[in-house]
């Protein structure tokens, strides 16, 4: 568990979420699915599958350097974070 600046703790649940919720925005914003996802790791080197990533995606387990490396391949540049309440 971590804290948040107002002093309350926040769960591990709740940072997948929004870990998972980034992703899925960026994906959302580009209208793009898994199958372009993979195409687009496969172009960096990152082999998956349309079903892995929505284990990982239902899940919201995935580490943080997948995460980056989705997020790079998919061309994010810039990345805006809401921190918890």
């Amino acid at each position: 568990m971590l804290f948040a600046e107002s002093g309350m703790m926040v769960s591990d649940a709740k940072w997948q979420d929004r870990a998972r919720g980034l992703l899925k925005v960026e994906l959302a914003r580009q209208n793009l699915g898994y199958k372009e996802l993979v195409e687009r790791l496969d172009k960096i080197g990152v082999k998956e599958r349309p079903q892995s990533i929505a284990n990982k995606m239902s899940r919201g387990g995935f580490s943080a350097a997948w995460l980056l490396q989705c997020l790079y391949a998919l061309g994010c540049e810039d990345v805006r974070l809401k921190w918890p309440d």
